[in-house]
């Protein structure tokens, strides 16, 4: 059998064991002696009276995630939703949550959902799905409010789904797609409206260009015709300069021939074939004439004609 000594060295081991103990970061770990609550146990190396103190409660201190179980809520409107969401929360305080709730798990997930069904009450079924911030921070608020006294602070709260009806999914379903519709022929009227506009802008500047160019078009041609006119009458006036002075410098070359030395009888000699075929014009274009009494006198009339001249080179 074991001796005396190997019993008291085992025994000294488990005393050992038992008066020390390793609590790991981030936990806390609840020392009762005797049943009462002794001290709360910080991460690292802890020594313990053996036989009087006993670790009753272990908790994390790290953010727990809790998954809040679905449920049926009913709007302000009477309409059903299908609600679930997460919640995240922390142990601050080991002691409360140790003495504080016999279950601050349950008593959370508890209390989270009859405040959502309080918040989800209140509102009409539109704006649940519009409001759903509004509904995290409200919850919060209520459950970190009642979780103090548990050793508990929440965090935050997340709606993960909001499932109605399926009656009013199709309503839903239905209103969307006829909102969609109505902002496409809405558009689609906008566009039309904006075409004929553009249509109308572009046919009048059109017709505004089309005038102007048609006033300038006969602003041109009157200033052309007045161009032309004004060309004409300068050419009109030029032909006439020149044919007045070609009469003037004939009328002198005659006047100076005259002067000329037989120049008397050159005129007497021209006058008398003029006089001779001025006469038998008249004879071949005209049935009746007017001749003069002394028609068979060339000569007299050759004589007055120079007269005539003679009076001219005088004057």
């Amino acid at each position: 059998m074991f001796s005396l000594p190997f019993i008291i060295l085992i025994a000294v081991i488990v005393v050992g064991f038992k008066s020390l103990k390793i609590v790991p970061q981030q936990e806390a770990h609840i020392v009762e002696r005797l049943g009462k609550f002794h001290a709360v146990l910080s991460p690292g190396l802890n020594i313990l009276v053996p036989f009087l103190d006993r670790v009753a409660y272990k908790h994390s201190l790290k953010e727990i995630p809790l998954d809040v179980p679905s449920q049926v809520c009913i709007t302000r409107d009477n309409t059903q939703l299908t609600v679930d969401g997460v919640l995240y929360f922390q142990v601050t305080d080991a002691k409360r949550a140790s003495y504080g709730s016999s279950n601050y798990i349950l008593a959370i997930t508890q209390l989270a959902q009859t405040t959502l069904r309080s918040v989800i009450g209140r509102m009409e079924l539109d704006k649940t799905f519009e409001e759903r911030d509004d509904i995290n921070r409200t919850v919060v608020a209520a459950l970190d409010e009642a979780a103090v006294s548990w050793g508990v602070k929440v965090l935050r709260y997340e709606i993960k789904d909001l499932v109605p009806p399926q009656e009013i999914l199709r309503s839903m379903q239905a209103q969307i797609t006829a909102e969609r519709e109505k902002r496409a022929r809405i558009a689609q009227s906008e566009g039309l409206k904006i075409e004929q506009i553009n249509l109308a802008s572009g046919e009048r500047e059109a017709e505004i260009k089309k005038s102007e160019g048609e006033a300038q078009a006969a602003i041109n041609a009157s200033k052309g015709e007045k161009i032309a006119q004004i060309n004409r009458a300068e050419g009109e006036a030029e032909a006439l300069r020149l044919v007045a002075q070609a009469s003037a410098d004939a009328i002198k070359m005659v006047a100076l021939a005259i002067q000329e030395p037989g120049g008397s009888e050159a005129v007497k000699l021209k006058v008398a074939e003029q006089y001779v075929e001025a006469f038998s014009k008249l004879a071949k274009e005209n049935n009746t004439m007017i001749m003069p009494a002394n028609v068979a006198d060339i000569g007299g009339l050759v004589a007055a004609g120079m007269s005539i001249v003679n009076q001219t080179k005088q004057s």
